[in-house]
């Protein structure tokens, strides 16, 4: 008997992040704040340069998870991407922090 399941499409856990991160951008009023959303952009970029990483591995066979690892596979990239923040990121941040303090006219 043959599988006839429908495989469901990715989950894109990040897509709320992006709509958002421009409204956050023109909120911004101390460096500390700006500071915090370079900091999450490099986050996002991380994330999304890593998600292709895992797209052709497969989910099944002994050792796979199924739907299940599918499902949390986002979450999994976006706690890679955070913990390759928080340990320094790749220097995204400070190069985005320099133009948010430009457009909103704070002291670099």
């Amino acid at each position: 008997m043959t599988d006839l399941a429908i495989p469901s499409p990715p989950v894109d856990v990040f897509a709320s992040r992006r709509a958002e991160f421009g409204a956050r951008i023109s909120e911004v009023s101390t460096r500390a704040e700006a500071e915090k959303v370079a900091r999450e952009f490099e986050r996002m970029f991380l994330a999304e340069m890593l998600q292709p990483m895992f797209a052709g591995i497969k989910t099944d066979g002994p050792f796979g998870g199924g739907s299940s690892e599918e499902m949390f596979r986002p979450m999994l990239i976006d706690r890679y991407a955070e913990a390759m923040a928080n340990a320094g990121g790749i220097g995204i941040a400070k190069s985005v922090l320099g133009e948010i303090l430009k457009l909103q006219g704070l002291d670099p």
